[in-house]
């Protein structure tokens, strides 16, 4: 049953502790600045650092959201990476931001301002967990890959966090705007555990044509620019143009699943006997920020 083992023979050993590379070292490490940023961002809104809090999280989104593309690129992904992310996601955009609406206002409201803040982060690790579990989903169509199901952590984090933007913006924290952040808080919550279709933006950036390369590169420095000079004001735009094309991308989804349903319509993805264009999307896969990034699993 216990055959021996021969001290002399140590191929099991260097099969075990082979030298790993240093591409595949690059993207958790990646991973562990967004959780360190995370974890920062707790200590800041605990010591009533709000804006460096809230910049910590969206620092953390920002890598997040270049983990799985830098993994992708150097061909590192790996199954401890993609469990590395998960984890990093659920405390980076579901801890953190349940923290920090609790220590800004949500404490106001004693139990209730828990709970919510419990039901928030529980919802973000409800949703990594459902999409670690269906990223294989053989039933999946080859457009599914262009949607999320439900909102992703990561941006759930920065939209959840709107009303401390407007607070910065001069908007009073009464106690209407903390009973309005209460619900507010749930309704992101269960839109991260709906069904939802949510464009996913993965497929963007993968090519630039030529004559885009310099307007590109405008863009993204103005945008960072506007954001550093302009924190909350940006953050409040991209927020509700985020809220906003929520329906466009279930509008999108009824589309495909239309288009998939007519008649001669190919769906090469889907099992034998198995409709594809089901009424529930599956989930796809989802980057840094993530949890949740189908190479890295986030």
């Amino acid at each position: 049953m216990f055959p021996p083992i021969d001290p002399s023979d140590s191929t099991a050993k260097r099969r075990r502790f082979r030298p790993i590379p240093v591409r595949v070292l690059v993207p958790n490490v990646i991973t562990l600045l967004a959780l360190c940023a995370g974890l920062t961002a707790i200590r800041l809104a605990a010591e009533n650092k709000l804006e460096l809090a809230l910049a910590a999280i969206v620092f953390a989104a920002l890598l997040d959201g270049i983990d799985g593309r830098v993994a992708r690129m150097l061909k590192g992904t790996s199954k401890f990476g993609a469990d590395l992310d998960s984890l990093a996601d659920f405390v980076n955009f579901g801890v953190a931001p349940a923290l920090i609406l609790y220590f800004w206002g949500l404490h106001e409201l004693k139990s209730a301002g828990w709970i919510v803040g419990l039901i928030f982060a529980i919802c973000a690790a409800l949703r990594l967990a459902r999409f670690n579990v269906m990223i294989d989903d053989p039933n999946r169509p080859p457009w599914a890959a262009n949607f999320f199901t439900g909102i992703p952590a990561p941006a759930g984090a920065i939209v959840v966090l709107l009303p401390i933007y407007l607070n910065f913006l001069g908007l009073a924290r009464g106690s209407l705007v903390i009973w309005l952040t209460f619900l507010y808080t749930l309704a992101i919550a269960v839109l991260m555990v709906s069904r939802l279709p949510v464009f996913s933006g993965k497929r963007v950036g993968k090519r630039v044509p030529p004559e885009m390369v310099l307007p590109v590169f405008v863009a993204v420095v103005l945008f960072f620019a506007l954001l550093i000079a302009y924190p909350w004001e940006v953050l409040t735009i991209c927020t509700f143009l985020y809220l906003g094309c929520l329906p466009l991308g279930w509008l999108s989804w009824r589309n495909h699943e239309r288009k998939a349903a007519a008649p001669g319509a190919v769906q090469p993805d889907a099992a034998p006997g198995v409709q594809a264009s089901s009424s529930l999307p599956p989930a796809p896969a989802q980057t840094g920020g993530e949890p949740e990034r189908p190479a890295r699993l986030n």
